[in-house]
Parts: structure tokens; sequence; C-alpha cells
């Protein structure tokens, strides 16, 4: 059966994520919710930062989902879904010529090379030991081809391709493929998610610097756990794990 989808769509907006979580778990009637703008005026990133976007330029949205038989414990499962979803969208619409310079910066962001396109936010509701809503937030870099915030490294697919992209239609694939993911239910169909998201991995072979609050240190990837914490070997041979925002990638030019 396909999903039903209920759109908002509004010229500017707040923020796509907060209108969606303030409709309190949305329409019974769709499957699925995506609230999308063209400018947000108090757009938001991981841990309160902010996501610079031209009018018109780039995609602006939200997912609204209900996630079924996504444990708390396994909730890393979504920020695979969309991390895949947006990566693979983006993948389609470069050309394979550009293919092998999209990767997945864990835990979501989506990244060119060393250059960064697209941040995600996913705001949860829990019920018991269940997720019982999703809010995911993505702000994607499409068509805009000067940055002018203090962000580091900002890439758009514009920048990449030299090509003009048409919003809609990047953004429908989007949402389809995000769709498709969240309704694979069975260990097997996951675990391959899981896989792939790991294959797409930025910097997931080879050992690079990082950061923690005791400073800089070298390591490499050994994986993932179904919470979402990064595991990372050091060159001294110590296993340590980190939840988000404990440990830093040192950007190459840094």
């Amino acid at each position: 059966m396909m999903s039903k989808i209920k759109w908002h769509r509004s010229d500017s907006i707040g923020s796509t994520n907060t209108y969606l979580r303030e409709l309190k778990g949305g329409d019974p009637a769709y499957d699925y919710e995506v609230a999308v703008a063209d400018f947000q005026t108090a757009g938001r990133g991981q841990k309160g930062n902010t996501w610079e976007s031209e009018q018109g330029k780039n995609l602006l949205f939200s997912i609204l989902a209900h996630p079924k038989g996504i444990k708390v414990q396994e909730q890393f499962y979504i920020s695979e879904a969309i991390a895949l979803a947006v990566s693979d969208a983006v993948i389609a619409a470069a050309g394979p010529e550009y293919a092998d310079g999209f990767s997945v910066k864990w835990s979501n962001d989506i990244y060119y090379k060393d250059f960064k396109m697209a941040g995600i936010l996913i705001e949860n509701t829990l019920q018991g030991s269940s997720i019982l809503d999703t809010v995911v937030g993505v702000g994607l870099d499409v068509n805009q081809e000067v940055f002018v915030s203090d962000a580091p490294n900002p890439i758009s697919l514009k920048n990449i391709t030299g090509k003009e992209y048409d919003r809609d239609a990047l953004l429908n694939d989007i949402v389809e493929r995000f769709i498709g993911y969240m309704e694979l239910s069975s260990d097997r169909e996951r675990a391959e998610v899981d896989r792939l998201y790991r294959s797409r991995l930025y910097r997931r072979e080879g050992f690079y610097k990082f950061r923690d609050e005791k400073g800089v240190f070298e390591a490499c990837i050994e994986g993932i756990r179904p919470d979402g914490c990064l595991m990372l070997l050091t060159r001294s041979g110590e296993h340590r794990t980190f939840e988000f925002k404990q440990v830093q990638f040192v950007q190459l030019h840094a």
C-alpha cells in the first residue's frame, strides 16, 4: 500500500521542525507529513547551530513520521535512513562521475570530499520503550553558489557540478527514498541498511585526527553501535567510544 503524505508548503517559516512538532503527532489520516519552506527565520541545526541558506536556492524541509517497531535503543536507524536517503538522491542527481566524492559524516552530515552540503536534525517523541513520532529536519545546499556565513566548509550541488537543479524533484526523491528505508521491517533488511550506511561513512578507512575534551589524537573508525555511538581505535590500540558531540573530526586544513 502506498504511503499517504500530507504536504505543508511555505515561502518563509520559523523552523520546519518546530512547525511539525507543534502538530502534536499530526493528522492521523496520513502516514507522513512534510513541511518545506523557501526560507527559515529560525532554522536550527544540532546543538543550536544555525544553517545558512539563500532564499529560494536550497532545500529546507522536515518530515514527520511514526516509526513502527523501532525501539529507543535502535533510534539510530532513523539517522541512517535519512542520511542514506539524502546521499542516494544527491548521488543520483550529480551523476556517477561524482559518486565517489559523497559520504556521510557521523552521525548524519552529508559531505562531498571534505565539504559539507547537508545537515540533519532529528527530534524523537518517546512512548515507553518505543519511538512514537520522529521529526527529521534537513538543510541541503542545492543551487546556492556563494556562502557568506562563517561556516568553515559549505558546498552545494551546483558548486560541484555547475548545474542548476529542480528542488521539488530532488525533494520528492529524498522523501520517497526515506519512506522506503523506514518501511523496511525485517532484521535482514535493516542489517543491509546498517551495512550500507557504514560503507558510506566519511573517513571510513585509515587513521585520522580527532579531538575530544582531552585534546587531539589519531584513530580509525572501528564501527558504530546500534545506539549511534562512534567506536574508535587509537594508534596505541585503545578502544574508545563516543556519543555525538563528545568527539570531533579535525579537518585536514585545520
